[in-house]
C-alpha cells in the first residue's frame, strides 16, 4: 500500500505518494504468530565447508528479522523457522529463498540480499529442457558466453544477479528482470542464441528513454529474428525412384551367406593349404596393383609440360621439311 511521511501533510508536492515504507514491528497489529512455520533445504556435500564459515553472517541477517536458523552438518540440511520475535509475515518466505540460494552455490553476501524489499529470486531448472547431454552442455555454455561476457550483459540489462551452476540457473533481482531472464534462458535451451535477446533488450532500453513512445507499440522497432535451420529435414544419401519398381507380392530373396558364396566359387571344397595359397596369391596381386599405381603417380612429376606455341612450331618445322 502506498504511504507517506506522517510529519508532512498529504497535499504538499514534497511527499512521494507512491513510496512504500519498510515493514516495521509497529505495523504488525496482530502480535506474535499463532503457529510456527519452518522450511528445510538439503545441500550437497561440497558446500559443507563454505556454509560452516558463512553461517554466522546468515544467522546475524536472519536474527534482525526474528528468524531462527539451524545448520545440520550430519544430515546436510538447513532449517529456518519463525520465533516469537518475528513481526514480518513475508520474512519466513524470504528466509526460505535464502537457504535455497545457498544450497545452489550462491555466495552468502549475495544471497542475504534476498531479505531486502524489492528483491526476489528464481531458480530455473534447465536439465529437463534438453535431452541430449552434449547438446545441453553446449547450450548452457552459450548462457555464459566467452569469458562470461554474455552472462554479464544479461545481468546489466536486466539488473539481476545470475549464477549458472550444474543443472540450474539461479537469478536474483526485480520481478521484471526475473521474467526477462527466464525467457532468455528457456529460449537458449530451445536453440535460440542469447545474442538476439541481448539486442532486443538493448533496443527496449533505448526506446524507454523516449517519452513520446511510452504509449505506442515497439514492435516496428524491434528486430524479427527467424529460425532457418530448425525445419530442415534429413535428406537421404541415396534417393531411389519408386516409380520404376514394379509391385511383386513375393518377398525379396534372402541374401547369400559366406558359406553359400564359397560353395558357388568352389573355395569351400579346397583343402587348407590350397585356401592359404589362393589367399596369398590374391594378396600378392593386390600388392602388385598398388605398386604399379604408385609408380605411375611418381612418374607424373617427371612428365614435361607442353610448351606454349608448340603446335605452331611443329607446323613450321613440317613446312620447312617439305620445302627442302
Amino acid at each position: 500500500m502506498p504511504s507517506h511521511d506522517k510529519d508532512k501533510p498529504w497535499d504538499t508536492d514534497d511527499v512521494d505518494k507512491w513510496k512504500v515504507d519498510a515493514f516495521a514491528p509497529a505495523d504488525n497489529k496482530g502480535g506474535t504468530f499463532a503457529e510456527e512455520s519452518n522450511f528445510v533445504t538439503l545441500f550437497p556435500k561440497y558446500r559443507e565447508v563454505y556454509l560452516k564459515e558463512a553461517w554466522p553472517l546468515v544467522t546475524k541477517s536472519l536474527e534482525q528479522r526474528g528468524i531462527a536458523c539451524t545448520l545440520d552438518l550430519v544430515e546436510g540440511s538447513m532449517t529456518v523457522k519463525t520465533t516469537r520475535k518475528t513481526f514480518d509475515p513475508a520474512a519466513i518466505l524470504n528466509a526460505r529463498d535464502l537457504i535455497r540460494l545457498l544450497a545452489r552455490s550462491v555466495p552468502a553476501p549475495q544471497a542475504v540480499k534476498i531479505l531486502e524489499d524489492g528483491v526476489s529470486c528464481d531458480i530455473i531448472k534447465i536439465r529437463s529442457l534438453v535431452r541430449n547431454k552434449e547438446r545441453f552442455v553446449k547450450r548452457r555454455q552459450r548462457i555464459l558466453g566467452p569469458n562470461g561476457s554474455t552472462l554479464k550483459c544479461l545481468e546489466l540489462l536486466t539488473q539481476t544477479y545470475m549464477l549458472v551452476h550444474g543443472n540450474t540457473v539461479s537469478v536474483m533481482g526485480p520481478y521484471k528482470g526475473l521474467k526477462e531472464v527466464r525467457r532468455v534462458v528457456e529460449d537458449c535451451m530451445a536453440n535460440f542464441h542469447p545474442i538476439y535477446a541481448i539486442k532486443e533488450l538493448m533496443l527496449k532500453r533505448e526506446l524507454a528513454k523516449d517519452p513520446n513512445l511510452a504509449g505506442e507499440s515497439w514492435d516496428r522497432f524491434l528486430p524479427n529474428f527467424k529460425r532457418r535451420n530448425m525445419n530442415r529435414h534429413r535428406k537421404p544419401f541415396k534417393v531411389y525412384e519408386k516409380s520404376k519398381k514394379t509391385y511383386t507380392p513375393f518377398p525379396p530373396p534372402p541374401e547369400k551367406s559366406k558359406v553359400d558364396k564359397q560353395i558357388e566359387s568352389g573355395e569351400y571344397f579346397l583343402s587348407k593349404q590350397a585356401k592359404e595359397r589362393s589367399a596369398l596369391a590374391e594378396r600378392m596381386e593386390r600388392q602388385r596393383e598398388k605398386k604399379e599405381e604408385k609408380r605411375k603417380e611418381r612418374e607424373k612429376d617427371f612428365v614435361p609440360p607442353e610448351e606454349q606455341g608448340g603446335a605452331r612450331k611443329k607446323r613450321r618445322m613440317e613446312s620447312f621439311a617439305e620445302e627442302y
